[in-house]
């Protein structure tokens, strides 16, 4: 028999050797993991955003005033596109009102605060009465707030809790309607 044969045939008998020696792997499966606990309190609410401290400094809301003359007064429309008023001020000769309105309704007592740069005042509010969901607030033709409201400095915020606060410039349209209801 050639070297080289033996050589082979004493690694492949050390090779059974060594197999014989390592374990045969477990056969046995592993265990389930544990079952993921279910919460049973809820999860706490999240954090609500600061109270800005300089909202006259904050940004305008996306949008454009429009005007339109009505029989009962003029309505200053504040939004992106026609078809999407965020906030409207609209005169009601009859009653000797304007009327606010933003839009989104909320639920149970609340008001909508108007910031000026010379005055904050939180109005009482109402559902609206269209078809879309809307918050509703009106004040005298002569109420001081509408003049700070028209002549503020870059803009005035209106605040409905539950909704995003808006920042309006007060634009000649602001100004129009006050003056046509007057």
């Amino acid at each position: 028999m050639k070297p080289i044969y033996a050589h082979l045939g004493g690694a492949l008998a050390l090779t059974f050797t060594i197999a014989a020696c390592v374990p045969a792997p477990d056969s046995t499966p592993a265990p389930a993991p544990a079952p993921t606990p279910v919460q049973t309190t809820p999860p706490a609410p999240p954090p609500q955003a600061p109270p800005v401290e300089n909202w006259i400094d904050q940004p305008r809301t996306p949008g454009d005033w429009s005007y339109r003359s009505d029989t009962n007064g003029g309505m200053a429309l504040y939004g992106e596109n026609a078809s999407e008023t965020r906030f409207s001020i609209r005169c009601d000769r009859s009653a000797n009102q304007i009327i606010l309105t933003r839009a989104g309704q909320v639920q149970g007592k609340s008001g909508m605060t108007i910031r000026t740069e010379t005055t904050d005042r939180t109005l009482a509010v109402r559902p609206g009465d269209g078809g879309q969901p809307t918050t509703v607030a009106s004040v005298s033709a002569r109420d001081p707030l509408l003049d700070a409201m028209a002549i503020t400095r870059g803009r005035f915020a209106v605040e409905v809790p539950g909704l995003s606060t808006i920042y309006l410039p007060p634009w000649a349209e602001v100004s129009h309607v006050i003056e046509e209801c007057r």
